[in-house]
Order: structure tokens, then sequence, then C-alpha cells
């Protein structure tokens, strides 16, 4: 039997520094292999995330460092919701890669959109200024704070892809006439709000996560609010578990948390009959445990008949957006064979739905680009399920 001798280089310096940031439960992980198994890149055969455990184990700086998988993780959770030592898995990826950039960098995608956040407070680089001009379409009143002038019930904190892609525009654009319908009393902060750099912070930008919230939290306390309503699961997720140990925020609900609450007010009409099934967002679901509210307010739709895709609630299948992954896409193709969206898309269709509903602004974009791409135009529709209300509405302009 031949014997190939590996050079292992443990650096005592990286592992301490992986420890302060990610704490030391991945000192834990025994090599199960159960976090490879329901990864969603473990059709590209990628060994993630074990392989990336055991060479955070022996403190294997470079080999860590070099690995591809640590930017392919989206840190959708799956992996430590099943892990049977309970370690921290997202959050040590997180860690390293926090490492990383302080050595490293990272590519140049998320080099850019790192650079745009800090600039503009958003990462596609768009100027504060049109940060409102989607209220322009809504065919409602759609108040700026600075204006108003008085408290608020719910400020409605749109986050960066409603505020400026033009898919995420017709979705807050009917969150708005939907809001206006039920008679709330609610406003925005247009200019003066900043991204919430959740994913950033996923990413490993702490710092940009840090400053991000300072700003956001110093906007916050000019106003008087009773409640936060955000259709970004990853803004929810910021706002309900890490900006409150920096500084007094309001209660948040994700939008379909609010509504869901309300559905009997809404005066649902029907709509033409269709097969509906709906993603779980990551941040909204697993992280948060939240399965419920969305599937509320699809199931008062009269017409529509939900039906579910075999990766679904907590073993729901990542978009591939979070984590950085929305802006990582050079990288993921030349890293994996196809994006998580083009897998998704592909378990809806089979499925027979006829829509593919959504409620997280990163999947409506990723989505209807993957259905191109998978040669399904014509064959399925992403909408969110706020474009969905708004046509049962009749309030859709």
């Amino acid at each position: 039997m031949t014997t190939t001798p590996i050079a292992l280089r443990p650096d005592g310096v990286f592992l301490r520094d992986l420890v302060e940031r990610a704490g030391d439960s991945f000192m834990r992980c025994y090599q199960c292999g159960t976090c490879s198994v329901v990864c969603p890149f473990s059709f590209a055969g990628t060994s993630l995330p074990r392989q990336e455990m055991v060479l955070a184990q022996w403190g294997l700086r470079d080999e860590l460092l070099n690995s591809p998988n640590l930017w392919l993780c989206t840190t959708c959770g799956n992996c430590a919701r099943l892990c049977p030592r309970e370690v921290d898995i997202p959050g040590t990826i997180r860690a390293a890669r926090e490492l990383h950039l302080l050595e490293r960098g990272t590519t140049p995608e998320l080099t850019t959109a790192f650079e745009n956040t800090t600039r503009h407070g958003n990462p596609l680089g768009l100027p504060a200024r049109r940060r409102a001009e989607w209220t322009a379409g809504a065919g409602v009143e759609v108040p700026l704070m600075s204006k108003l002038g008085r408290p608020v019930d719910v400020l409605l904190w749109a986050e960066c892809y409603w505020s400026y892609h033009p898919r995420g525009n017709t979705a807050a654009q009917a969150t708005a006439r939907i809001l206006a319908a039920l008679g709330v009393d609610f406003a925005i902060l247009g200019p003066e709000e900043r991204c919430v750099a959740d994913s950033q912070r996923l990413a490993g930008e702490t710092g940009i996560f840090e400053e991000a919230a300072e700003r956001n939290l110093e906007t916050l306390g000019k106003y008087e609010v009773s409640l936060l309503v955000t259709p970004d699961p990853h803004a929810y997720n910021a706002f309900r578990n890490l900006y409150p140990s920096l500084g007094e925020t309001p209660p948040v609900q994700h939008y379909t948390q609010f509504l869901a609450e309300r559905v009997a007010a809404l005066g649902l009409k029907p709509v033409p009959e269709r097969r509906v099934t709906f993603h779980d967002p990551c941040y909204l679901g697993r992280h948060n445990g939240e399965f419920e509210a969305p599937r509320r307010l699809l199931e008062a739709i009269p017409g529509i008949h939900l039906t579910e895709m075999a990766h679904c609630r907590a073993n729901g299948y990542c978009c591939g957006g979070g984590g950085g992954g929305m802006w990582n896409s050079s990288f993921v193709k030349e890293h994996a064979e196809e994006r998580l969206a083009e897998v998704r898309v592909r378990e809806a269709v089979g499925t027979g739905a006829e829509v593919l509903a959504v409620c997280c602004p990163f999947e409506v974009s990723l989505f209807e680009d993957a259905v191109k791409s998978t040669g399904n135009e014509g064959a399925l529709l992403v909408r969110d399920i706020a474009e969905l209300l708004d046509e049962s509405l009749g309030t859709a302009v």
C-alpha cells in the first residue's frame, strides 16, 4: 500500500481569529456528512460545507481561504438545521469570508456591490435621490416621513431592490395600493433609507453592515414609528435579530405577516383559475421560522390553487441570492454547473404550476432570468405575492 504524504500547516493565529469571529462550534464537527447531503450545491460535487469545516478545525488557513466553496455558499442554513452537533456552519463560513476579505479581497462583482453600498447606500450603485421614484407609478399617495411631520403607524422599509429594480418597483407599487386599500397609515423614508446590509455582512463585510446599521438607526431615531414593515427577508432578519443589540428599533414584520393578519379585511376577488407554487425565502422561513403567512395569503385568493414543491418549508431550496450570491453570478457560473435559481425553476415547472410565487425582492429577477435560461418561457410566470394580491383586489394599474 502506497501512502501519499500531505503537508499540513496548521495556523494557530488563524484558528484563534476564526474562533473569535464564529465561536468554536465548528470544533464539534465529526464529519458525518449530513451538511453536504442537504447543501443546495451538492449536485455540483463541491463537498460544501463538510470540507470547509474540517479545514477550519485544523486551522488550515491557505486551504480554507483558497476554497471556491467559500464564495459559493449562500448561508441558506439547511446544513445547520440538520447538523447533529449544532455547528454554526453559516457563521463559520461568514467568519472565514471576513478573514479572506481582510487579507485578499474578494471577487470583482462582490467588490463592486460593497463599494456601491458604501458610496451610494445600495449595492446597485444608484443615487439616493432616486430611491422614491417608484412611488410615481403607485397610483396612490406614498408619503415621505421627512415631509409628513407626524408619527405613523407603519414605516414601509422598501429596501434596495423594491426601490430601484424595475421588477421590484411593480411589487412595491402593488404593496402601496394594498396598504392604501386597507386604510393603513404608512410612509417611507425614500432618500433617507439606506441598505440594511445584512447580505453584505453574510458575505463577510462586517464593517459595511455596522456602518449601515449606525446610519439607519440614526435615521429611525428621528421619527416616531409604531411598526416597521419590509418585503426583504434579509432586512427582516437584521431588524429582528441584529439591529436591536446596536440601538433602539421599532418592532418589525415581513409584509406577508402584516397582510396575513388582515386577510379577512382585504376583500379579495376571484382571479382566473391557476396553479401556483411557492418558494420559501431562506431568511424568512428557515432562519426566522415564518412559513405560514405567505401561504395564508395565497390560499385566500379565490381561483389560486397552491401546490407545493418537494423542497418546501424548512427543507426549502435556496434561490442562490443569499450570502452575497445575488452579486456573484459570474463566480458561480465558473465553479458550478448551473445556478441554484435554475434548479429551483425546474422543480417549480415539475409541479405543473403556471405561477411561481415569491416574497423576497431578490427572487423575481433571479427566477425570471432562470425561466429564460432553462427554456421555460411561456410555461412559468414569476410573481411576487403582492402582485397577486393586487390583481385580486382589482387595484392594479
